[in-house]
């Protein structure tokens, strides 16, 4: 039988909890005082709290207007929610109705699709910038939200295909079999029995899609030239000059970037952990 911890175990236990928050935290800390610390420059002090309190910084970006007099910020916000939230839908719905297929039916090919799918996964964004550049050039979706929703949904629907299959798996086979002695047809069985319950893959793999698509930087800084048609990681790359950066108004930026996908991370959590464990068990 094992003995119950002892105060001084239980003591000791906290400190430590307490000491690696601590230095998880220190980094996030030390962003939110550039942030809220009037000077641009870089801080070199270790204390991770504001010797300053100002919001000027989150003021100009907040902001920012280019030569025209037109609102910068406000075309960021609105790009990063359109291109992330239709890379989402488009992701998903895709994937949905290809992860079915690929977990339901047998057919010539299903083994080698899946494995292809996986392989996209294996090469980086850079490498696919230069073919997907011509490809944007040559159809005119250079600098808009269409070509770069595009270029997103080309990554996200591999790993959604992925993730969601794994989970219809899970799904048994004799609820569908009963709907369809019952004389329900396949879309209903599809939309009325099997997308509720795959409720949990499906809000885990519209979150990863939401966030990759709305952290990317390298695809869209190399597609994107108007200062009116970027997301907002490009836009944080413009207080990141050559000869100096603006180090709070960076970090500003980074805190109202990450702000919405922890907001979805807190929305969402009771449903992360039965979809990221989806697959991992069968009954």
């Amino acid at each position: 039988m094992n003995r119950k911890p002892t105060w001084v175990r239980a003591v000791l236990l906290n400190l430590a909890l307490v000491a690696a928050c601590l230095v998880t935290l220190y980094p996030v800390l030390w962003v939110v005082k550039m942030a809220l610390t009037p000077s641009q420059a870089f801080s070199l002090s270790a204390n991770p709290f504001p010797e300053t309190f100002s919001l000027s910084n989150f003021h100009d970006l907040v902001t920012a207007t280019d030569l025209a007099g037109r609102w910068l910020f406000g075309r960021w916000l609105l790009n990063s929610i359109v291109i992330a939230t239709a890379t989402t839908a488009l992701g998903v719905t895709l994937a949905t109705t290809a992860a079915y297929a690929f977990s339901r039916f047998a057919f010539p090919g299903r083994q080698l699709g899946m494995t292809l799918f996986l392989v996209t996964q294996m090469f980086p964004g850079v490498v696919m910038a230069i073919p997907l550049y011509l490809l944007l050039d040559t159809l005119g979706l250079l600098d808009s939200m269409i070509g770069l929703t595009l270029v997103y949904a080309t990554t996200a629907v591999p790993f959604c295909v992925w993730m969601m299959k794994g989970y219809f798996d899970t799904i048994p086979k004799d609820l569908e079999e009963a709907a369809l002695m019952d004389g329900a047809g396949r879309w209903t069985l599809f939309t009325r029995i099997v997308l509720p319950l795959a409720r949990p893959a499906l809000v885990v793999t519209a979150l990863f899609s939401f966030m990759t698509a709305w952290n990317e930087f390298i695809l869209a800084a190399t597609f994107l030239s108007d200062e009116t048609a970027f997301t907002l990681p490009v836009a944080l790359q413009r207080y990141v000059g050559d000869y100096s950066t603006e180090w709070g108004r960076f970090a500003a930026g980074a805190i109202l970037v990450s702000t919405p996908v922890m907001a979805l991370f807190f929305a969402l959590q009771r449903h992360l952990v039965g979809g990221l464990t989806a697959g991992g068990v069968k009954g």
